[in-house]
């Protein structure tokens, strides 16, 4: 079975608080996986520390090994810039850039690579709008405004952007809390047929899009791994009482 992160004994603080404690987890290549918990519990922490995007807080640091395809990403000899290429980012609020078209919305993370050549930069707009089920709602608007577009509109323009680079993970941080019923049905399907080509690591409130979207669910309270599993037996049969407490809604 191929890992495409390994996690090991990971602790992370802001500064005197820690947010991790000795998290331990494998992510197998190609699969979902959605981290769960209530409010402050860690997730988004987590998250943050699988593309170093942690230590960019203020007294933030991390202790514990990560390997990213078989290497450790904190170790001193490696470039934190050249890891964060190598996943795409989706936040909890669409951002798309104001000042741009949708087009250049797409674009941008390619023209920061050197990327300048007007024919690659269409077929990659296109390509990514694509898999972002967003072609076909913007294909004759392209030069409007990224913020033109309605929220869920903006949520896959800023998964396109992410897509564009061809990373090899995307992460997700609540990609859906901010979206209707409508639009989080179509950000689901989009997150189920992503893993055919990458990685995916989604952080939801929304246990119910846990079960629907991912293989795998890690369950997080007060910065401890609780439970670790596949999806359906996590649900269907907890191993640990503190899960069937929070996935029953007892807590939380």
């Amino acid at each position: 079975m191929a890992y495409k992160f390994e996690v090991e004994q990971v602790d992370a603080w802001f500064g005197a608080k820690q947010a991790l404690k000795q998290i331990s987890m494998k992510i197998k290549e190609n699969s979902i996986t959605a981290i769960i918990g209530p409010s402050g519990c860690g997730k988004t922490t987590l998250l943050r520390c699988f593309n170093r995007m942690h230590e960019l807080v203020p007294d933030a640091r991390v202790s514990g090994r990560l390997l990213f395809d078989g290497q450790n990403i904190y170790d001193d000899d490696v470039d934190p810039v050249k890891i964060r290429r190598r996943m795409g980012m989706v936040f909890q609020r669409a951002n798309p850039f104001p000042m741009m078209s949708i087009f250049d919305n797409v674009a941008v993370g390619l023209k920061m690579n050197g990327v300048r050549n007007k024919a690659k930069l269409r077929e990659a707009v296109e390509r990514s709008l694509k898999r972002a089920y967003l072609w076909d709602e913007v294909n004759d608007a392209l030069d409007k405004s990224g913020v033109s577009l309605s929220g869920g509109q903006q949520q896959r323009l800023c998964i396109a952007r992410a897509l564009a680079v061809e990373p090899e993970v995307i992460l997700m941080d609540e990609p859906c809390s901010a979206l209707d019923p409508t639009a989080t049905a179509k950000i689901e399907q989009l997150i189920m047929g992503l893993k055919e080509q990458y990685t995916v690591v989604i952080v939801t409130h929304n246990m119910q899009q846990a079960a629907r979207v991912s293989d795998y669910t890690a369950f997080l309270y007060l910065g401890e791994l609780v439970e670790y599993a596949e999806t359906v037996p996590l649900f269907e049969n907890p191993r640990m009482e503190l899960t069937e407490q929070y996935i029953t809604g007892k807590f939380g």
